[in-house]
């Protein structure tokens, strides 16, 4: 017993005796860590599975599907501009007219931004319609007025006479960041109401879908699913606010392929803004000459800089030019916006108006400079342009006149506008006499000179008249425009 506890006693003394010299010759060094810098601290290239986080999109998407519509419309089209024409019908009768062609009905989507019953929808959804009808989310139905149209950014505004509507509220498309999330709400293959979820996938993007002279393409790019039926729809954020309106895909099938793209929102209130107060949009021009800034003009120039937008050329007398910017320069900012390329710096412009005094820094031997200019309108000088109605009607030849109460009663028509007046213009061309009542153009019911004015507007291709006689002989015309 005694020569076993000498053994054990002197193997605790050895293990003592080792563990001091291990201390000695490792000391152990003893600190508070922070555990959140030990959480987040990771080694370079060390894959990071992000934590799972609960992303609710119902408060969104209830928000906004209910003002969001189906916009319908109908077309009703000559297979050429001279079908509905026949020069004979004076003398021989109405031959061969009586056919009636089959409209042709299409759709798209529209948002609600306003209770008494505004709507903005592109404007390639309700372009030629003789007839737009909306269907609202609890399927109530309108007949709906095209207020104007952009064709330009490819917006319009429709008007319903309705009040207490469900609408949008207006978000800030500039706060938007690639990689957030965004809802697209329409009727795609006209399945109403349908929301779909996906993320920014770019900004500022020149697709070159809108062939219109002075077109504006600086859209949204995001991988929401967005078809057919879906123009004209809302794209909002996760907190249910309007951000931009649905246009356009990526397709090579005309079906979603991946991405799809919207009008920034804060182009889309300027538009209706200039609708609302002016009946045509009050487009501000800069006065230059652009291009991007890519390798081969950096090698050719000797730039430096990556970012930025050239001015290949001035137009004379025009803004920039009066301002001092010059042939060479590179534009940085339009006011406290960046300008990287050249759809970012057509989306500044386009949200002033013309008279508008605006900082435009540029990059000149490489020093900053800033200029103040006045943007001016397509006409040169900086007066806003008041819709003239008598523009669209001029090219008719002709004036007109309301019909009587009377004699819509003894023609048994409810509306129209007398032909008086006619000088050498289309309406003569077309075969039509004095005195004729013009009671549809393209389909669409007329009632006053406004509205002859409105169904020329932005017309191209055949114009189909129809109307009566005094003595009753009801009859089509048709020209070209």
């Amino acid at each position: 017993m005694k020569k076993f506890l000498s053994l054990f006693i002197a193997a605790i003394a050895g293990g003592f005796a080792s563990l001091s010299i291990y201390n000695y010759v490792n000391p152990v060094h003893t600190s508070y860590i922070n555990s959140a810098a030990v959480q987040n601290a990771r080694p370079v290239n060390f894959a990071v599975t992000p934590p799972e986080v609960g992303i609710d999109f119902t408060t969104a998407a209830e928000m906004s599907v209910h003002g969001v519509v189906h916009v319908q419309t109908m077309y009703q089209q000559a297979s050429n501009d001279f079908d509905f024409y026949d020069p004979f019908s004076d003398f021989f009768g109405n031959r061969g007219h009586q056919q009636k062609m089959q409209p042709q009905v299409a759709s798209g989507s529209g948002v609600i931004i306003s209770e008494d019953g505004f709507i903005v929808t592109n404007n390639h959804v309700v372009d030629g319609a003789q007839q737009v009808e909306i269907t609202l989310n609890d399927n109530k139905k309108y007949q709906a007025k095209v207020i104007g149209t952009d064709p330009t950014t490819d917006l319009a505004l429709l008007k319903v006479d309705a009040h207490d509507l469900p609408y949008i509220t207006y978000g800030n498309s500039d706060d938007l960041k690639v990689g957030e999330w965004v809802l697209a709400v329409g009727n795609p293959f006209n399945l109403t109401s349908t929301v779909t979820a996906g993320i920014v996938s770019a900004k500022g993007r020149n697709i070159n879908i809108n062939q219109e002279q002075f077109a504006i393409e600086s859209f949204i790019q995001t991988d929401a699913a967005v078809n057919p039926g879906n123009s004209g729809g809302a794209l909002v954020n996760s907190r249910g606010e309007l951000v931009g309106i649905n246009t356009a895909i990526a397709s090579n099938t005309g079906s979603y392929s991946g991405y799809s793209f919207a009008i920034p929102v804060t182009i889309a209130r300027k538009v209706v803004d200039d609708l609302m107060e002016f009946g045509q949009v009050q487009r501000a021009f800069i006065g230059v000459s652009i291009r991007d800034i890519d390798s081969q003009l950096a090698d050719e120039k000797n730039i430096s800089v990556q970012k930025g937008v050239y001015v290949n050329g001035l137009t004379d007398g025009g803004a920039a030019s009066e301002a001092g910017i010059v042939e060479g320069d590179i534009i940085t900012h339009i006011g406290d916006h960046a300008s990287d390329n050249v759809p970012q710096l057509q989306e500044m412009i386009a949200r002033y108006r013309p008279g508008d005094k605006i900082p435009v820094t540029v990059l000149r031997a490489g020093k900053e400079k800033v200029f103040n200019v006045v943007l001016r309108n397509k006409n040169g000088d900086t007066e806003r342009i008041v819709k003239d109605l008598n523009e669209n009607i001029t090219v008719l030849g002709a004036d007109f006149e309301p019909v009587s109460k009377e004699e819509m009663a003894m023609l048994k028509i409810d509306k129209g506008m007398k032909v008086k007046g006619m000088t050498g213009g289309k309406l003569r061309s077309a075969g039509i006499k004095e005195g004729f009542i013009i009671t549809k153009i393209d389909g669409k019911p007329i009632k006053t000179k406004e509205d002859i004015s409105l169904a020329l507007e932005n017309k191209k291709g055949g114009v189909l008249i129809e109307g009566i006689y005094p003595n009753g002989f009801k009859t089509y015309y048709g020209f070209g425009l």
